[in-house]
């Protein structure tokens, strides 16, 4: 039980960090950074997704292995999962592949235009990843609803 406990831990505090910064980025900063300027708003952008991705990579390791740990040691498996579980790994699963080709397609370009001092493709890969991002944090709520509410829906 101590490990379930400690796996359930790194699990709710890497959806926490996860959602949390997409919110953060989203709600918050979106708006904030929508006063500066092209380049000084991209390089912004830039540096905070550098800080921020990591943080979501390290999160996707955690919420996969913690969740299909406690999947098989609690549940003896996918087939005894209550549904709240199946729909948060369902919804899990899609937000990875989207951060995957979000990370992969727009973040690689966007990254390399404003090292290059075109701020016209930056621009373009930006709102790609704004519309990517627009997609993940209410998923990521909704996981995160289910996850908290799911053991109390009879």
């Amino acid at each position: 039980m101590k490990l379930t406990a400690v796996l359930l831990t790194l699990h709710i505090l890497s959806a926490v960090v996860w959602v949390g910064g997409m919110f953060a980025a989203y709600v918050c900063l979106r708006p904030a950074a929508g006063a500066l300027e092209g380049p000084a708003r991209l390089t912004l952008w830039r540096n905070f997704f550098a800080k921020f991705f990591p943080w979501v990579w390290v999160s996707v390791l955690l919420l996969l292995g913690s969740g299909y740990w406690m999947m098989f040691s609690t549940f003896g498996g996918f087939a005894n999962a209550p549904l709240y579980i199946n729909l948060m790994q369902t919804l899990g699963l899609l937000m990875v592949a989207l951060f995957v080709g979000l990370f992969h397609g727009p973040w690689l370009k966007f990254k390399r235009a404003v090292d290059a001092k075109d701020y016209a493709t930056a621009a373009v890969q930006l709102n790609r990843i704004r519309q990517i991002i627009m997609i993940n944090m209410p998923l990521g709520l909704l996981v995160v609803a289910i996850g908290g509410s799911g053991r109390f829906w009879g």
